[in-house]
């Protein structure tokens, strides 16, 4: 049995779902397959919006689901009020996906409907997902996973089923932009999305502007560098007048999970002196 069966077999045996979405390349593949296997009327979408995420990415999410025919709800979260988040401890994804996942399990107990789901892939499993233990607390099932779907095959499964995210870039929430252990405020999610915004519209398709203090941290795919330095002059402007002092080009390149290379190093610090890190 290929993939795109076995993952077709596992939503019609749940019955009827409710999907964590956000109109990210995985969570929109997940809803369309969840559609075509149990039809629209079993599927229920709930997106989540928070000063974590940006109001271009909701907006699409909206356009996408509208456009395969899903039904909708959108519900507000509110990150900033759970201290443990916060303040930004290294597995501060774990106290934001409690507080997603217990909404959307009232939700579904509410509407009585079958299971909750995320679009968790193969893949997910290569990167530090703190966030797993809130989904195993609230029973979500993850299909993509089980099915053992990576990255690349929902890609090529969502350009056959011409879903527009099928070559969209990943996108993590603006939180993860900020240095653990550093305050999440709603003016640095604030800053961090407006200059990413900024630079999307410059055409760098993939970017994330890390904040360290009054400094952006900017990570672009090394192709282009060149195209970063050409117009370095008029991005350094740009993001000085939204309050970064300086703007630094990561010559590293555009990678995920960043922020735990900090964490890492200073873990093999510690371990060396026989400390442990707080």
């Amino acid at each position: 049995m290929d993939k795109s069966n076995k993952l077709n077999k596992i939503l019609r045996e749940l019955g009827s779902v409710v999907i964590a979405y956000s109109g990210g390349l995985d969570s929109t593949f997940l809803l369309k397959a969840a559609i075509d296997a149990l039809g629209p009327e079993n599927v229920l979408a709930v997106t989540a919006r928070s000063e974590t995420y940006p109001a271009s990415e909701y907006a699409e999410a909206r356009r996408i689901a509208k456009s395969l025919g899903a039904r909708l709800v959108t519900i507000r979260t509110s990150e900033l009020g759970i201290k443990n988040f916060k303040d930004n401890p290294v597995n501060r994804c774990y106290y934001c996906k409690k507080e997603l996942f217990k909404k959307l399990d009232r939700m579904r107990k509410a509407r009585k409907m079958g299971c909750l789901l995320d679009g968790t892939n193969l893949d997910d499993l290569n990167d530090v997902r703190h966030g797993r233990r809130a989904a195993k607390e609230f029973g979500v099932k993850s299909p993509l996973l089980d099915a053992r779907i990576t990255k690349d095959d929902i890609r090529r499964l969502s350009r056959r089923l011409e879903l527009p995210t099928w070559n969209k870039p990943s996108f993590a929430c603006l939180a993860s932009r900020i240095p653990f252990n550093s305050r999440i405020t709603a003016g640095g999610l604030k800053r961090v999305g407006e200059a990413e915004e900024y630079l999307r519209r410059l055409g760098f398709r993939q970017v994330r502007v890390r904040l360290h203090g009054n400094i952006a941290r900017i990570e672009v795919y090394k192709d282009d560098f060149n195209r970063m330095v050409r117009l370095s002059r008029q991005i350094t402007e740009k993001l000085k007048k939204m309050g970064f002092v300086y703007a630094a080009l990561d010559l590293t390149g555009y990678r995920t999970g960043s922020m735990h290379e900090a964490i890492a190093a200073k873990l093999v610090a510690l371990s060396r002196r026989g400390q442990k890190i707080r």
